[in-house]
């Protein structure tokens, strides 16, 4: 029996494993972004009134579709990347997020965002990023924002600088140094002014998502994609991931937004 050409062609061509993989990544990306775009809207309705009094925020660098040195700095959909994250400490939860360039205005936009979420006065801080305060002030967005409803400090870690390194970036950090806490408004206790325990939940994103795995080929290709994991990330971490400084609990638990922990397909099944 003789075979069609086209047909043993085609027939060839889709049994190869490039091609069933290709495929495959289709529908894998078509679920992540219905996944990714409910996991936003969730995390939007439910993360609110949340009454945590110690609460600290940083940024998690990555890049989409190629490094930075490749892409023109103005360009919207490329190159730098950084995910604003805001982590009530002793909850452990991720109350907001934004991805964005590291500019003023996506600062504003975060900050503004976590002021609508909060419920009580509580105490921020961040590190010295301009978009945040002022260097030799407590002037700043934070100030302009939430100077009412919050009392803040920051810290800001210094490192050994290498007189004999020369290239773009530094993926590993040098040696600490020093370490500097300033108060810049309200009265924050100064023994809880760090963003340890925001950096140890960007070591966590890290961790589980691997767009921000380093030195690898697993970056986002689009910046919509790369959003969409950040919010599937924070929906998982927040509701269906329990912690054991928690005793077992979810963040969601602790800050008492929920009574048990979330399975997945519950929370990407909720009504919203």
């Amino acid at each position: 029996m003789f075979l069609n050409p086209f047909e043993d062609f085609f027939g060839i061509f889709f049994s190869c494993s490039f091609i069933k993989k290709y495929c495959e990544s289709i529908t894998v990306l078509r679920i992540l972004e219905s996944a990714g775009e409910h996991c936003a809207r969730f995390l939007d309705v439910k993360v609110r009134n949340i009454t945590a009094p110690i609460v600290q925020a940083d940024e998690v660098y990555s890049f989409v579709q190629c490094q930075p040195h490749i892409a023109k700095e103005d360009d919207e959909e490329r190159g730098e990347f950084w995910t604003f994250l805001s982590i009530a400490k002793y909850e452990k939860l991720i109350i907001n997020y934004r991805v964005g360039k590291r500019t003023g205005e996506n600062a504003v936009a975060f900050l503004t965002d976590l002021r609508s979420r909060m419920d009580m006065r509580f105490q921020l801080t961040t590190d010295g990023f301009r978009g945040y305060c002022n260097h030799y002030s407590g002037a700043g967005n934070v100030e302009d924002i939430l100077g009412d409803v919050c009392d803040y400090a920051t810290e800001t870690k210094h490192f050994a600088k290498d007189p004999n390194y020369v290239g773009r970036r530094k993926y590993f950090a040098p040696e600490l140094i020093k370490i500097t806490r300033k108060l810049r408004f309200g009265n924050p206790l100064m023994s809880e002014a760090t963003t340890s325990h925001a950096e140890r939940t960007n070591l966590s994103l890290r961790t589980f998502n691997r767009r921000f795995v380093r030195r690898t080929l697993n970056f986002s290709k689009k910046v919509e994609n790369h959003r969409h994991a950040v919010a599937l990330f924070v929906a998982v971490f927040n509701f269906c991931r329990v912690h054991k400084s928690l005793n077992g609990k979810t963040p969601a638990m602790a800050a008492r937004l929920t009574d048990h922990k979330w399975t997945v397909e519950e929370l990407l099944s909720a009504q919203i």
